[in-house]
């Protein structure tokens, strides 16, 4: 059931860029914010019924990424002088992304899923701008600021989570916690 939400997410990325393509921006957008709203109900309901799986993990980052990937792909067709203005700011974080996917990729094998509470923080945060974005007239500069540098102390952090740690874990609650853990364990 729990897996099913989050699958939603990965088969509503690709119907989200048809209507970008299509110009259908009134479903798209009504879509969007119902792929962001499964994010929260499907982690929600894994924990509240213990239904949790390293299948789960991975489907529910890999349809994060594309809901945002397909997000922020919008906004190069919606409104291209945003993303110009902002364009190094963006890509800062663009960068940071694939470092630390790629970095996973080296040491585990497979993308990160750590969740971490930073990290589920600041996907409530990316979304309510992302929805925001394609709903108001202009975008919410103040919280696009806010959104880019929690964004990128998530991804730091999940950079320096795959350096430490040796194997594949997920539902990690950050960096603090895994250096406490290791000096409990030193001790």
């Amino acid at each position: 059931m729990v897996n099913a939400i989050t699958f939603y997410r990965l088969l509503a990325a690709p119907v989200l860029l048809t209507l970008l393509f299509r110009n259908h921006l009134a479903v798209f957008k009504w879509l969007l914010a119902v792929s962001f709203l499964t994010d929260a109900i499907d982690g929600y309901l894994a924990r509240r019924y213990k239904v949790t799986s390293v299948f789960g993990s991975i489907l529910d980052s890999v349809s994060d990424d594309l809901t945002i990937a397909v997000a922020i792909f919008g906004i190069t067709l919606v409104n291209p002088d945003f993303l110009r203005k902002e364009l190094v700011l963006i890509v800062v974080q663009v960068l940071l992304f694939i470092t630390q996917i790629c970095f996973a990729l080296i040491r585990y094998r497979k993308i990160s899923s750590f969740h971490t509470y930073l990290a589920k923080f600041v996907t409530v945060f990316q979304g309510i701008f992302l929805v925001l974005f394609y709903w108001l007239p202009a975008p919410v500069y103040v919280l696009f600021y806010w959104v880019s540098a929690l964004t990128i102390l998530d991804l730091l952090e999940e950079i320096a989570l795959v350096l430490i740690i040796p194997k594949w874990e997920t539902d990690i609650k950050g960096l603090y916690w895994v250096i406490k853990k290791r000096a409990l364990q030193k001790a």
